[in-house]
């Protein structure tokens, strides 16, 4: 995306040296207006390239201007990747990315690849900063939801009334599946704004409401903006802890609403941590672990396969659909996950091997959080709190039911939650 910066930009920084110590892959960001749209530096660094990696629309847009190899990136590539950059090591080497490329793009998948000390970076205003600019909203005050590779109802976990969303689109058809999703969600009354190709020469806008959307496919390079509002009556979710109870499909395997809340602060989600939800029943407390932050992720264990389904259905109806769903016995089946940071077990507890595989899997600072409802889930609580240490919370809740004319007070059942730290 145009940067409005020229050759000619009095103290731009030097063209990139692919000296023998320098990076082995430089990463320019460009935009919908190509190569006019670079800087002095990006231009430069392009120039002495012998390689150059993108996707075809990119490498179009240099094409011409450069003596570079024009090589584009293969599918899937992300397990390429190291075999593509060994393949060109040695060689004066130059990657292009959409806009700023570690703004949801290439540079953060390239810095996983070759480190971040081995790759240098070229940015360029990325495709929110030019649709802020053109929308007249603060950046610090919007949303970005990409959906580029990933399902649409991630949207789902961001909106809510007054809110403005940036969606970062995977193609033509995204304007139309976002105004659809909202419309079913209660959020037809949204207004929502596609621009295309932004800081190009076919730079285009045009707007509309959710509910009404008829606008056909446009181009395929575009940003979505949402200003969100809701349908009278329309179910609106909170982002703390403790969502209703009604708000999940179940069975009756649900963590109920006041208990979650108390287990998930217990938890302690952090961005970018990874919980193991063992036993996950209806998955509530994998989902609103993960609707903690858009970074946190969970992995949800279950061994009955309706269920499992069911927890499916349920991430992607509040807004977490990249939650991982392993259907199966643990421990057996936990040996092959992803090192977690957190651990809750909410079944199988009392079943042989559960609560020392998980113990063992935590690293040092992990947490680990088990509920328990029955008189053997509880001793078993109370034994694991004596072999490692924590604190054992009961919790009693009562809701208000009628009787006869008037208002009782109906307990539920007491839930005692032990949590610890491992050290």
């Amino acid at each position: 995306m145009s940067g409005g910066m020229t050759p000619e930009t009095e103290g731009a920084e030097p063209a990139v040296s692919f000296a023998e110590t320098g990076p082995a892959v430089v990463v320019v960001g460009i935009g919908a207006d190509g190569w006019s749209g670079l800087a002095g530096t990006a231009q430069e660094t392009l120039a002495a390239a012998e390689v150059i990696l993108g996707g075809p629309r990119q490498l179009d847009l240099v094409a011409g201007k450069v003596t570079a190899d024009l090589v584009a990136w293969p599918s899937p590539l992300v397990p390429a990747l190291p075999g593509l950059l060994a393949r060109y090591a040695g060689r004066r080497l130059c990657a292009l990315a959409s806009g700023d490329p570690m703004f949801f793009g290439l540079g953060a998948t390239l810095a996983r690849t070759v480190g971040a000390r081995r790759m240098h970076v070229i940015a360029h205003p990325s495709s929110t900063t030019l649709a802020c600019a053109r929308l007249g909203w603060p950046t610090e005050d919007v949303e970005v939801v990409s959906i580029v590779g990933r399902p649409v109802e991630r949207l789902r976990r961001t909106v809510s009334p007054g809110r403005r969303v940036l969606v970062l689109s995977a193609g033509a058809e995204s304007p139309a599946q976002i105004a659809a999703q909202l419309t079913d969600d209660g959020y037809g009354p949204s207004r929502l704004t596609v621009l295309e190709q932004l800081g190009g020469p076919g730079e285009r806008m045009y707007s509309g409401v959710a509910r009404d959307w008829l606008h056909p496919e446009g181009d395929a390079l575009n940003v979505v903006a949402v200003e969100c509002a809701a349908e009278p009556g329309a179910r609106v979710l909170g982002e703390v802890p403790g969502l209703p109870d009604d708000a999940y499909a179940n069975d009756g395997q649900l963590t109920k609403r006041e208990i979650r809340a108390v287990t998930l602060a217990h938890l302690a989600p952090r961005p970018g941590e990874t919980l193991w939800d063992v036993g996950a029943g209806s998955g509530s407390i994998g989902i609103e672990w993960m609707r903690a932050h858009r970074s946190c992720w969970a992995i949800g264990v279950e061994a009955d396969a309706v269920r499992a389904e069911r927890v499916r259905d349920n991430a992607d109806a509040l807004g977490v659909p990249t939650l991982r769903v392993v259907t199966g016995i643990a421990p057996e089946v936990l040996s092959d996950l992803p090192v977690p940071d957190a651990i809750f077990i909410g079944g199988g507890l009392t079943r042989e091997g559960v609560l020392d595989t998980c113990w063992a899997a935590l690293p040092p600072g992990g947490r680990l959080v088990a509920n328990g409802v029955t008189v053997e889930s509880e001793s078993a609580l109370a034994v694991a709190q004596r072999r490692f240490g924590g604190s054992l919370v009961r919790m009693s809740i009562a809701r208000a039911e009628p009787v006869g004319g008037f208002l009782g007070w109906r307990p539920g059942m007491s839930v005692t939650i032990w949590s610890t730290v491992k050290q």
